[in-house]
């Protein structure tokens, strides 16, 4: 077996990296080696590590930023997996790639299932929903695993947003009426990890994402209890119509994993025990207090 990783220093890409970077045969790539907004340098690295399976940990995830920045969005988020795709097909390698909650609207009352319609609401979503079309039309055998919220110890999320501010700031607002499943990065890597030793026979899209679900709020009160304590601010909740933002965001970002669990015999830890072991590992990684800026 011979691995290609991209995106190789993004959040998943990070874990990815951690677990396999001792590895000879895996081949880490980032944006010098594999920039995927090229076709050429995609086509290039895959040709020249000839993988068995590729693992397309890079994606472009400013949210809002993307709203303004259309074709590069989908430069990286469409055309790429295509091209990537294709290569897999190609060498008849497995091809691993990562969606979102965000290809949906929200609007649906219970947890999303992998059949349900698709109604992307952002510039983010839509490019997202295009590389997982891109990827089916080529006939490649591939795992589309899409999750949702990722965060992690590592790169600009909630989770370290919220500690920098809870270190900075008395008082906290944060939107309380969209909700989703908090996925730590480490927890997706470590999944793919599984599958890649699985080697699935089952291509198709699932959903995997932390068991459970809570909203933005709940999700700040646990981050800021479980890392300060009685010395954590004041988390004030508001609808999302007090925090606008380019990009619109589902109300419900809910995911069911039973499709994954059933496939594979295994299912994501919950979002609370993931927040316990990054933050766990946070404070193995930083002295004393620093975790808490």
């Amino acid at each position: 077996m011979r691995i290609l990783i991209t995106g190789k220093n993004g959040q998943v890409g990070t874990e990815l990296s951690r677990r396999y970077e001792s590895r000879g045969d895996v081949v880490l790539t980032g944006r010098d080696e594999c920039d995927l907004s090229s076709e050429g340098s995609i086509r290039d690295a895959v040709r020249q590590v000839k993988p068995t399976v590729i693992i397309n940990a890079g994606a472009y995830t400013a949210v809002d930023q993307a709203e303004k920045e259309s074709p590069l969005c989908f430069a990286i988020n469409a055309a790429a997996p295509r091209v990537l795709a294709e290569e897999a097909a190609r060498l008849d390698a497995l091809l691993i790639h990562y969606s979102t909650d965000y290809i949906f609207d929200g609007t649906k009352s219970g947890p999303y299932v992998e059949s349900d319609p698709i109604h992307p609401l952002s510039v983010y979503g839509e490019s997202k929903a295009a590389g997982e079309a891109a990827i089916a039309e080529t006939g490649c055998n591939y795992l589309i695993l899409r999750t949702s919220w990722v965060y992690g110890a590592h790169g600009k999320n909630f989770l370290r947003t919220m500690l920098r501010l809870g270190a900075e700031r008395p008082e906290l607002r944060v939107v309380d009426d969209q909700i989703g499943a908090p996925t730590s990065a480490a927890a997706i890597a470590e999944a793919t990890a599984r599958l890649v030793d699985f080697a699935p026979g089952a291509p198709g899209i699932y959903h995997m994402t932390a068991a459970g679900s809570t909203s933005w709020y709940g999700f700040a009160c646990a981050i800021l209890g479980a890392a300060m304590g009685p010395a954590s601010p004041r988390v004030q909740p508001i609808p999302g119509s007090d925090y606008p933002t380019p990009a619109r965001r589902p109300a419900n970002s809910v995911l069911a994993n039973q499709k994954f669990a059933v496939t594979f015999g295994f299912q994501l830890p919950s979002w609370q025990q993931q927040l316990d072991q990054v933050l766990a590992g946070m404070r193995v990684a930083t002295p004393t207090n620093e975790v808490n800026r």
